[in-house]
């Protein structure tokens, strides 16, 4: 079923959200202004999107280490974010977590981790959480195509399978586990098939049609929130990039995907996909989503100047928010 056009532009504006911000982190990283690694999300916007738009504010998602667009797609600060990619004090983790680690738990972001498969149990005991205390409150774990094979992944499946928990289990498949194609890693072709052996609902979806992925979620939300158990949602997308930005300089010239592979990665662009639905469907003027993307852009560029003028930790608070 089509969602209402308030609903499609809702899933637009976040796509483009993410788009901006990753692109201006891709141009920052470049010119060493950001410490560490960052991990961008161009070319799944539709997946992270798709899913966050069928939730509700309270429902939690636990992330990968690329989790800047989950964050976004659930609703999170631009400002917030961009301090803590500069390692600043007024980033969302102090900036302490930096790019692989960012958590908003009051937008029910339960955090990015830098563990394959890390985020998978957290969110299997939010979903936990969630039915003991009686509420309709959902949790969905975000992953990619390596982290399906990680233990984590299938004692996550089994109990909440067995417990009926309300989770949904997204996995990103963009055909790449690091650098390594997934036909060399695992023997399927699909791995929603997987759900077979949990007795539960396994679901393919065009990771690059944000409308196809919203359905999708929708139905295993509304699943989940009727105490009919979870759901595992594959969705069939890539990256327009490579795993890391600057990955180049350690990989000493090799190119692991071929140049068709990322020719069709970067013409099946799902914001792209998505304008063209929204200005063929006349849901609004061409000229409406300029202005929209020009608005985004210049929070983007206020979020980099907040960054820079926001100050650095002070040396006092490493023995803060740890435990021993």
């Amino acid at each position: 079923m089509t969602p209402n056009p308030a609903t499609i532009l809702d899933l637009y504006t976040r796509m483009l959200r993410i788009r901006r911000f990753e692109e201006k982190v891709g141009g920052l990283f470049a010119q060493g202004q950001l410490p560490g690694f960052v991990h961008l999300y161009i070319g799944e916007e539709a997946v992270g999107v798709g899913v966050c738009v069928a939730l509700r504010d309270d429902d939690y998602i636990t992330s990968t280490h690329r989790g800047h667009g989950h964050v976004i797609a659930k609703g999170g600060n631009f400002d917030r974010m961009m301090a803590e990619l500069f390692a600043k004090a007024t980033g969302y983790c102090k900036g302490k977590g930096g790019s692989m680690h960012i958590a908003d738990f009051q937008i029910g972001m339960l955090g990015a981790c830098g563990i394959v498969g890390g985020g998978i149990p957290v969110a299997t005991g939010a979903a936990l959480s969630a039915k003991t205390r009686g509420t309709d409150q959902v949790a969905v774990a975000f992953f990619g195509d390596g982290a399906a094979n990680e233990g984590s992944f299938h004692e996550s499946l089994n109990l909440a399978s067995a417990l009926k928990l309300p989770a949904i289990y997204v996995c990103e498949n963009n055909q790449y586990g690091e650098f390594t194609p997934a036909e060399k890693a695992m023997n399927i072709k699909d791995i929603a098939i997987r759900a077979q052996g949990y007795g539960i609902p396994g679901v393919i979806v065009d990771g690059t049609d944000a409308l196809a992925v919203y359905d999708a979620a929708e139905e295993a939300v509304a699943r989940a929130r009727r105490g009919e158990g979870p759901t595992l949602i594959e969705a069939k997308t890539h990256r327009k990039g490579g795993h890391a930005e600057g990955e180049i300089a350690f990989l000493a010239g090799q190119n692991y995907r071929l140049p068709e592979e990322v020719a069709a990665a970067q013409a099946n662009d799902p914001v792209l996909k998505l304008h063209t639905y929204i200005v063929e469907q006349r849901l609004v003027a061409a000229e409406q989503l300029e202005t929209l993307d020009a608005d985004i852009v210049a929070q983007v560029e206020r979020a980099v100047e907040y960054a820079r003028e926001s100050p650095e930790p002070e040396i006092e608070s490493i023995y803060e928010d740890t435990w021993v």
